[in-house]
């Protein structure tokens, strides 16, 4: 029992980080951006967090960092394909491509630095209580946060009416324009918020999930995000049980490992992946449901003068 505690625990943890980032690119897609730059973005706010931590010895510093930098990227990103409309397909690529090559640039002198001991955390009372305590109640605070975005996203877009204007300008900024709304202002703010969530996923890889830098160590978890919000039919909701399936599937190949089962190591690394294609071909085999829930104008660039 404590093995299985151990690894819904482990699901959990690994789930926050494709969670936290599906949802920011799901916020994107809302308001109509398609943005391919979410490894790239990831991969710079783990460098921005962990190089916090390193000089400041401050956890929360380390998630601010994160966030500050995957803002100021989807910012660029957003101002190049909202207001110079530019491809937002090639230019999300290139975003992507900049912040591998750059994380690695800036990380060369912190491969071998070591963060300070992390804080465990546990609620009390209910981290006692057995089997649940061990697998729901002693993780990071991060972990929670996740559940409570994916809360507050469900009733922002449901019940508000600043939800229900992103909605509208994903559907047809046309004629959320023509209503009098500053569409393009509204994808920006749109694009920043979403790209400070990858921010904070980026950053929980390096400050907390695995605490070290490695160039590259985002490892695909941007682009599985990515791939998460179709496989979710943009909903919040279904991103955060679609993140915890894929986090269990990643944790079960070291679980498996570590009770011996006797398959290829190669086999089992690729066992994220095999499954987001899964998903994904079983998803298109019915284009109408994803045609029904897409944002209407999504990845469609809006002129204001048109």
């Amino acid at each position: 029992m404590d093995s299985i505690a151990l690894l819904l625990a482990a699901t959990l943890s690994a789930g926050t980080i494709l969670a936290i980032a599906a949802l920011g690119l799901l916020i994107n897609e809302k308001a109509g951006i398609v943005n391919l730059g979410a490894e790239g973005m990831m991969l710079c706010a783990a460098i921005a967090g962990f190089a916090a931590v390193v000089h400041t010895g401050n956890t929360w510093l380390g998630f601010a960092a994160g966030m500050a930098a995957g803002a100021a990227l989807a910012a660029v990103f957003g101002l190049l394909v909202i207001w110079l409309n530019t491809n937002q397909y090639a230019t999300g690529l290139a975003l992507s491509l900049f912040g591998a090559g750059f994380s690695a640039f800036a990380g060369i002198k912190y491969v071998q630095e070591k963060l300070p001991e992390q804080t465990s955390f546990a609620i009390p009372f209910l981290s006692d209580i057995p089997f649940l305590g061990l697998a729901l109640f002693r993780q990071h605070p991060v972990v929670y946060l996740a559940m409570a975005i994916a809360g507050f996203l469900i009733w922002f877009l449901g019940r508000t009416r600043a939800g229900l204007v992103l909605r509208s300008v994903g559907e047809s900024p046309e004629s959320a324009h023509a209503l009098g709304y500053p569409v393009r202002r509204i994808r920006l703010a749109a694009v920043v918020a979403g790209g400070a969530l990858c921010g904070l996923a980026g950053s929980y890889v390096s400050v907390v999930y695995t605490p070290l830098w490695v160039e590259g160590m985002i490892a695909g978890k941007g682009w599985i995000a990515l791939a998460l919000t179709t496989f979710a039919t943009w909903r919040p909701a279904r991103v955060l049980l679609g993140a915890y399936l894929f986090g269990g599937v990643t944790m079960l190949q070291f679980h498996l490992q570590g009770l011996g089962v006797d398959v290829a190591p190669q086999f089992l690394s690729m066992l994220p992946y095999l499954a987001t294609i899964v998903v994904l071909v079983l998803i298109s085999r019915n284009p109408v449901w994803i045609r029904v829930n897409m944002p209407g104008s999504l990845g469609k660039p809006f002129y204001p003068g048109g």
